[in-house]
């Protein structure tokens, strides 16, 4: 199944919908226990998307990919526990919605990612058990200051901007995320294209890992790590992240 958020026209509040071949149906239900399917809303170019989930908690996963560690800073080495930080819930911006640089003057890059959503409440869960506590999966664009990212030595104000954090296009429930390709297109051209074999730590070891550094609630959403191939983006480029299985996420960029 692909579960959508959207503005419903006629009240104007946020609603979960279903996506079946582009076309937005309404839905009835809770998104965690099972969503049932109404009416059609309309064409997913008619619809206005919200990112696919509220988020509590925007957990992030750097370095998570061996030649993605070395690719901007060659002393670096590959890290032997997940390397963790976090992000605001003010940097999210959905499908379609504008990536706004805060300094452009600075070089700020995009960051192509799989995206877990939870499913329901996780503390100290085994990776055996982990995928039973997954919604399921979406696609992320970790953007960011590379300049303040260096001079602070931690990574919250680089990556924490206001649209920093776009998230879409769907959720999809039954991914498998073993072998899917994560890549990013900067007006068109590919940029990275790698899948998640390549991981340094699998998704399902990173709910393990991070559920025993904090419990993880339905809703949170983990920022599974970037490949290589990321760079800079410019006021006037349109950058998409494409998660196969899940479509693409693709956001205009403009300056601050």
């Amino acid at each position: 199944m692909k579960i959508v958020r959207y503005r419903d026209a006629a009240s104007n509040e946020a609603r979960y919908g279903i996506l079946e071949d582009q076309t937005v149906y309404a839905a009835d239900g809770d998104v965690f226990s099972g969503l049932t399917k109404r009416d059609a809303v309309g064409s997913l170019d008619e619809v206005t998307l919200l990112t696919p989930i509220q988020p509590g908690k925007i957990v992030c996963v750097g370095l998570n990919y061996a030649a993605h560690v070395t690719e901007n800073d060659p002393s670096r080495t590959v890290p032997d526990e997940p390397v963790l930080f976090m992000k605001p819930q003010s940097a999210l911006i959905a499908q379609g919605e504008p990536i706004v640089i805060a300094n452009p003057e600075n070089r700020t890059d995009h960051e192509a990612e799989l995206v877990i959503v939870m499913g329901r409440e996780a503390r100290h869960v085994s990776e055996a058990d982990a995928a039973s506590y997954v919604l399921g999966y979406t696609a992320g664009n970790d953007v960011s200051d590379r300049v303040q990212q260096q001079k602070d030595g931690q990574w919250v104000r680089a990556k924490g901007y206001d649209t920093y954090c776009p998230l879409g296009p769907c959720i999809v429930t039954d991914l498998d995320v073993s072998d899917t390709r994560v890549e990013s297109r900067l007006n068109g051209e590919v940029k990275q294209s790698q899948t998640t074999a390549s991981m340094i730590f699998n998704p399902h070891f990173l709910i393990s890992y991070i559920s025993r550094v904090m419990t993880l609630r339905p809703g949170d959403v983990i920022m599974t790590g970037t490949p290589e191939g990321v760079g800079p983006m410019q006021p006037g480029d349109t950058i998409e992240v494409e998660v196969g299985g899940v479509g693409v996420l693709s956001n205009p960029v403009t300056a601050r």
